[in-house]
């Protein structure tokens, strides 16, 4: 928050935001430039379409979608900068707000993303003649603090990411020392910055925060870092350079402190006083930066680099003359640039080696920034509660703090648009436009001292007015009395000494007045011996005086050296402890970074069998719903088979009893013949009448007649079925249909002339769905025992059709007899027979047919595959259904 009013400090009690506001959350500010091209007929593939968004169009040759149309995006930004943007637009608009909170207490972390050759650090650094995002940021906190700052060495570093103030006259002592140490200053403050970064330095462009606390003194601290391959080196740290056995830089490692914030331990800190001396700073550790040529960028950043700008402000006592000597007044912030290293192929850069592994570390961090920006969203929108990965890499564990609430996060997306790079522009965007909707808690204002306002103006008024007050007096105020009064009589009181030249020997006037002046001297000097007698013996009181001082302050030294010698044993014993301590902690955060990567295992384990149980689980419960429903299913199709056979076996039960009822009544039928023949042969047997007065025999009625006759009146077996010809037709079988010539294995060969010949025909003893499903014609031999006791066969015809599901029926068409006669027999029989031989005969032919035709007819309307008897083998297999 900028104050206009010049005179209110930000401690002012009423400027208090509402409690309220630390709930409040901020989302992560995303912003986007545009590199220019660098030449015209360069293919461009994005185009801003306004302020706030800009179009990717898919280059010549790319992937196209699968109806064959390129397919244009579009992302929106908080602001978009085009090609023609210049710095100063850019600080003004991302930068500027942020040095404005480090000004006023609060922390502000930005940082430049995309891929490389896309122009981040032309951006944060700047070029000749057009200083970047960084040095335009210490001019701003330069102008806006210069007159405020105190001096050097009163805000001294703790080594534990806080600060400790020193009075005047330690931090006198402390430049004393630290100028001793070394013939020359390590960071001379000059007026003439180096030529070679002079340009981007720009003292046009200067720009000032408003509202500054003027009952407060400042000072700023500069670090300069880059993690490189996941480790983290100091760039302003000076090792003693041995061209025998050059060391290797040493990696530092990452503490927290007692408010839980992260920090670079062991990190060098530059208490600089102009901008042109953290400039000059900054340039040093550039210098040491590891840059190497690649085949998209000349100089590529192979590290990332972080720049902290460190703020210490501490009030003014209550006389607004000294600074107030209590260390939890002092307020810390600090403002983090970051210029990531970009994102790159490995098939288009063609690296190789140490290149490889740098551009795998860098992707591998760059990864890590996206799957936390991941989480904190997820976690954000849906109410999960995942652990963010911030450890996975030193980026983002450095920074954990600023996505916890700990100030505002900026991100800069560069963007080079040409149509090589639209792959990796693409992704990106995507991860800009993830990032957006990433929230991080409001910071809170810092605690305000009670003191009043406005003490180093009343103090610098008072100074003022006392130094003119002593010009106008001419001379001290509080001299001493008695030198001044001593001077006076010296000078006022010494006459000058008379004319002594004698010209007359009676001249009595001339030594008199010689000898008056003579002993007004003489009273003079005894006076001033006097005065001398007596300064000289209070001077010696004085000596003596101050040789007892300065004895009793020699045995106070004594006594204070043999007191520090004491402290200097027990600091020398309690560094000795540090250094055991610390490499204490050195162990156990080795054992920590074990642990934790032991637990990041077991975490993922422990997913991946939670996801595993899940699945299986479902898989469980899907087995377990389709065993119900199977179960439903089954015991459907166990009822409906289980009323199926009982409505089959009560209809079996029937036909079996029909056909038993049948051959009983035949049975009874052929005694009743029996018995009558007998009866009829007894009762002839005494009286036999002559041949030519044997009465007229009434005619017997053939049995062929009666056979036709109820063959016609029996009903055909199938409704549909065409009309069965008269009995003495040619037989079908003659033709050129195909057949199958059932025969059951129980059949007896017959040694008689005609025999049943069917050609083209297929034999089979048991009926089955392939001889069926090949045939047009079905026919079955069937032999019985006729009345007589001759045997008959009889052949049962039929035609074949295809069912509708899927098997095959026979429709009975015509049925022939066969039948083989012994003369004798049949003349017996006619001889035998009396008057109700001929119904009995009737009956009995009615009784075989009947027979018969139940059975056929039963076979019509029954289904194929059907094992019901003798009579039912001619039907063709079922097909066999699906589970």
């Amino acid at each position: 928050m900028i104050r206009q009013a010049r005179g209110k400090t930000p401690r002012r009690p009423a400027l208090k935001k509402p409690p309220n506001n630390s709930n409040l959350k901020d989302p992560v500010g995303v912003y986007c430039r545009v590199r220019p091209l660098g030449s015209e007929d360069q293919e461009c593939c994005i185009e801003v379409i306004s302020e706030t968004t800009i179009q990717l169009h898919p280059p010549e040759g790319s992937k196209v979608n699968r109806n064959g149309e390129f397919k244009e995006t579009q992302y929106s930004f908080k602001n978009v900068f085009g090609q023609n943007i210049s710095q100063l637009e850019l600080f003004d608009n991302v930068a500027k707000p942020l040095v404005d909170d480090v000004i006023h207490c609060k922390n502000g972390l930005l940082f430049t993303y995309g891929v490389t050759g896309s122009g981040k650090t032309h951006t944060m650094t700047g070029s000749p003649g057009e200083g970047g995002l960084l040095p335009r940021s210490l001019d701003m906190i330069f102008n806006s603090i210069g007159p405020y700052q105190a001096k050097r060495y009163v805000f001294k570093p703790d080594d534990k990411n806080g600060m400790e103030i020193q009075t005047s006259v330690d931090a006198l002592l402390e430049r004393q020392k630290r100028e001793s140490q070394t013939s020359a200053p390590k960071t001379p403050s000059r007026q003439r910055p180096d030529p070679e970064f002079a340009d981007m330095i720009n003292v046009e462009d200067t720009c000032k925060a408003e509202g500054v606390d003027e009952d407060s003194v400042y000072s700023v601290f500069v670090s300069y870092i880059e993690i490189y391959n996941n480790y983290i080196y100091d760039l302003l740290e000076e090792v003693p350079y041995d061209p025998i056995r050059p060391k290797p830089p040493q990696s530092k490692i990452l503490r927290e402190d007692q408010n839980h914030n992260m920090y670079v331990a062991g990190c060098t800190e530059v208490e600089v006083k102009s901008t042109v001396e953290a400039f000059e700073v900054f340039w040093k550790g550039q210098k040491k930066r590891r840059i190497a040529n690649t085949q998209l960028n000349r100089e590529s950043s192979r590290s990332h680099s972080v720049f902290i700008i460190k703020l210490a402000q501490a009030p003014l006592d209550a006389d607004g003359d000294n600074v107030l000597q209590d260390k939890d007044q002092i307020s810390v912030s600090q403002l983090c640039l970051v210029d990531l290293a970009g994102s790159e192929r490995t098939s288009r850069t063609r690296a190789e080696g140490s290149r490889l592994r740098e551009a795998g570390n860098i992707n591998q961090s760059l990864m890590t920034l996206r799957t936390c920006m991941e989480v904190l969203r997820e976690n954000q929108m849906y109410g999960t509660n995942k652990m963010v990965p911030y450890r996975d890499s030193k980026v983002t564990h450095l920074f954990k703090n600023y996505f916890d609430g700990e100030g505002k996060v900026r991100m800069i997306v560069c963007v080079n648009p040409k149509a090589d790079d639209y792959e990796e522009t693409m992704l990106v965007m995507r991860f800009a436009e993830m990032t957006q909707e990433v929230e991080v808690a409001r910071p809170v204002d810092r605690p305000i001292c009670g003191l009043t306002p406005g003490r180093r103006n009343r103090n610098q008024a008072f100074k003022e007015e006392l130094t003119r007050k002593l010009e106008e007096r001419g001379g001290p105020v509080n001299g001493d009395l008695e030198n001044p009064s001593t001077i006076e009589i010296l000078i006022q009181s010494l006459p000058p000494l008379p004319p002594c030249n004698l010209v007359d020997v009676n001249d009595d006037q001339t030594l008199p007045r010689l000898i008056e002046c003579l002993e007004k001297r003489h009273r003079i000097r005894q006076m001033m011996i006097d005065e001398l007698d007596k300064t000289a013996g209070s001077f010696k009181s004085m000596l003596q005086e101050f040789d007892g001082t300065l004895m009793a302050k020699d045995n106070f030294i004594q006594e204070q050296r043999g007191k520090l010698g004491d402290r200097d044993r027990i600091i020398t014993g309690q560094k000795s402890e540090v250094d055991r301590l610390e490499k204490k902690v050195k162990t156990l955060e080795y054992k920590i970074d074990i642990l934790q990567k032991t637990t990041n295992i077991y975490e993922v384990d422990k997913r991946s069998l939670q996801q595993e149980l899940e699945t299986k689980d479902q898989k469980l419960q899907r087995e377990l719903s389709e065993k119900r429903r199977m179960e439903a299913r089954m015991q459907g199709v166990v009822s409906n088979t289980k009323m199926k056979w009982e409505k089959e076996c009560e209809r079996r039960v029937a036909a079996k009893q029909m056909e038993m009822q049948n051959k009983l009544w035949v049975k009874d039928e052929k005694l009743k013949q029996l018995k009558a023949i007998v009866t009829e042969s007894k009762s002839e047997r005494p009286e036999r009448p002559e041949r030519s007065e044997r009465p007229e025999k009434p005619e017997r009625p053939s049995r062929e007649k009666d056979m036709v006759k109820k063959r016609s009146v029996s009903p055909s077996p199938v409704p549909n079925a065409p009309p069965v010809q008269p009995r003495h037709r040619r037989s079908r079988s003659a033709g050129g249909e195909r057949w199958v010539d059932h025969k059951p294995a129980s059949n007896l060969e017959l040694d008689t002339v005609m025999q049943p010949h069917v050609p083209n025909a297929i034999k089979v003893s048991v009926p089955n769905e392939k001889a069926l499903s090949k045939c047009d014609k079905y026919m079955l031999t069937h032999q019985e025992l006729a009345s007589d006791g001759e045997i008959k066969t009889k052949l049962i015809k039929g035609e074949v059709f295809k069912t509708r599901g899927g098997g095959q029926s026979v429709q009975f068409t015509d049925i022939e007899t066969l039948k083989q006669e012994s003369p004798t027999s049949s003349t017996n029989r006619k001889r035998r027979s009396s008057g109700n031989a001929p119904v009995q005969q009737e009956e009995t032919t009615e009784s075989e047919w009947t027979d018969v035709e139940t059975r056929c007819s039963v076979a019509v309307e029954m289904r194929a595959g059907s094992n019901l008897g003798p009579g039912y083998q001619h039907h063709g297999q079922p097909k066999r259904r699906k589970p």
